[in-house]
């Protein structure tokens, strides 16, 4: 399983580092780098490019963690020493595509934040909680229309849902892997946290731009 674990995050990796804003930006002639905020998330490149672009940017940036995810399954899912450990592989190939989003090498790391990418780990590993995330962060930008604070605040949630789903037993893990896929889902979230430091710093001094629709006026 160890070496298994290894490839899974390579392979997510790998997926994790086809940047889709930076390339929808490159094909409209924009670098989203340069651009707004200097992120190649789906915020960014919705206030650049506008709703379409920006919702394609999010498809292709959970999709990516999807399809990691998928890969990863066939490979192992006939594998006799994998076989019980496969929801944790997959999600091993999650948060690969987490780290190849937020640090691409290509890039010298200055990647996305991993919200809709962390968002196929909870997919392919956690459905139970999306129900709960999607209903925070919809109300959270409702109601204060910062889309940063909602992206934190559902960190937060992912990690306290995963805790208390293990305690349950609501997770689809043998008892050998339940700790570990918890951690992997910490580690997420504090990632995730983490890439949004600058946001943080302006949600608490009053600078944070709100959201809206229209493009070239979001943050």
């Amino acid at each position: 399983m160890l070496v298994a674990r290894g490839i899974s995050l390579l392979i997510g990796y790998i997926c994790g580092l086809f940047l889709t804003g930076f390339i929808i930006g490159k094909i409209e002639k924009v670098d989203l780098t340069t651009q707004g905020s200097g992120n190649v998330g789906t915020t960014n490149t919705l206030r650049i490019l506008g709703v379409s672009k920006g919702a394609l940017t999010l498809i292709g940036d959970m999709l990516k963690g999807v399809i990691a995810a998928v890969i990863v399954y066939f490979i192992f899912q006939n594998n006799a020493a994998c076989a019980d450990g496969i929801h944790l592989l997959m999600e091993y190939a999650c948060f690969g595509a987490v780290l190849g989003h937020d640090f691409p090498f290509y890039m010298l790391s200055k990647g996305g934040k991993g919200i809709a990418t962390s968002a196929a780990m909870v997919i392919m590993c956690f459905p139970r909680a999306l129900p709960f995330l999607v209903l925070t962060f919809v109300l959270v930008v409702f109601f204060t229309r910062y889309v940063s604070l909602g992206s934190i605040c559902i960190a937060v949630l992912y990690a306290i849902l995963a805790i208390v789903f293990a305690h349950l037993g609501y997770l689809d893990y043998y008892n050998e892997y339940k700790s570990e896929a918890v951690i992997l889902v910490v580690l997420a979230a504090v990632l995730a946290i983490f890439k949004h430091r600058s946001n943080i710093k302006r949600l608490l001094t009053g600078c944070e731009n709100k959201f809206t629709l229209h493009p070239k006026t979001n943050k």
